[in-house]
């Protein structure tokens, strides 16, 4: 069965066919990415993309979308779309459809991508496991998390907030940075933190804390400055973001009783060169009576291309596996 597979966020909106048989992805077409300020809709940007391909779209659609899936009217704050999921059927002229978080679909990507995109950054040098709880965790805009539990042949996925969770100063310095961060921000989350914009925070926390002048940099500028080491305070940042990847990955695979955990998101490729040599390993492990535990835990690191066009196809052939 042919599907559209369709991955939404803050900037921009990513097309691709997809085939579907049996509960899995068979293929997933080359991706078709439009702005979403270039166009007023999400239905306007589907018949974009039927008029690229110059052929009928197929009757069925798969949406990932980065935010809640639930309510009446959803929408993104930096998006111009309104997505009405009780119309979208009609508005697509579809007879079928999913609708999923963004990284609830990054889970149901996990769940089929090939063991060649799942990079290995510690723990045992192994195969995530085919049975029980696999943690999904990716910092980005901000911090996604969620769950894949295996058994008996089966998988379902749980999507959760725990990027929302409070953040947790482990040493006397992030002791200190929590302090700076709570005269800016009423409530500190770990997404805070551990995101792309938490790289900013850190910096700014970090500046203040050693009472050295600094610039105000976009958080592009910042990460390309931290991932070359052409500024101290920068790396110092990076060196913290790490730490703190670490304990909130190690913190949520003994929350969610994982056996394997895997990172994603797109700051999650960007520091890719970066984890091996940082503190994320040490922090992953340090967890008093259970280091011995999470030390025989894989760690693994998602490096397909479009995770959320493959997740969103792979919900959709978990949802409608007897429909071909």
């Amino acid at each position: 069965m042919e599907i559209v597979a369709i991955d939404i966020g803050g900037t921009h909106a990513r097309f691709a066919l997809a085939e579907v048989s049996g509960g899995k992805v068979v293929s997933l077409g080359t991706e078709t990415t439009f702005k979403t300020a270039e166009h007023a809709s999400l239905q306007l940007a589907w018949e974009r993309f039927g008029e690229k391909l110059g052929r009928p779209l197929p009757r069925a659609a798969a949406i990932a979308f980065a935010g809640p899936v639930h309510g009446e009217v959803l929408k993104l704050t930096n998006n111009p779309w309104v997505l009405r999921p009780a119309t979208l059927n009609e508005k697509l002229n579809v007879d079928s459809h999913i609708l999923i978080n963004d990284f609830g679909a990054v889970a149901h990507a996990v769940a089929h991508m090939d063991a060649s995109y799942l990079g290995h950054i510690c723990g045992p040098d192994e195969a995530l496991p085919a049975e029980g709880v696999i943690t999904i965790l990716g910092p980005g805009t901000g911090l996604g998390v969620a769950h894949l539990l295996r058994t008996e042949g089966r998988y379902f996925v749980i999507e959760t907030e725990g990027g929302h969770i409070d953040f947790a100063p482990l040493d006397k310095l992030e002791d200190k940075v929590l302090a700076r961060l709570r005269e800016r921000f009423r409530r500190v989350s770990i997404e805070r933190i551990v995101s792309g914009p938490g790289l900013g925070n850190i910096y700014e926390a970090l500046a203040a804390i050693e009472g050295v002048p600094f610039s105000l940099l976009d958080d592009v500028k910042l990460w390309q400055m931290a991932l070359e080491g052409k500024d101290n305070l920068a790396e110092a940042a990076l060196d913290r973001f790490c730490l703190s990847l670490g304990a909130i990955a190690g913190d949520l695979a003994l929350a969610q009783g994982a056996s394997g955990v895997a990172i994603g998101g797109g700051v999650g490729l960007r520091i890719a060169g970066h984890l091996p040599g940082s503190g994320f390993r040490q922090r992953f492990v340090s967890k008093g009576r259970f280091e011995r535990v999470m030390s025989k835990i894989p760690v693994k690191l998602i490096t397909y291309p479009q995770p959320g066009l493959l997740g969103a196809a792979a919900a959709y052939a978990n949802k409608y596996s007897d429909v071909e």
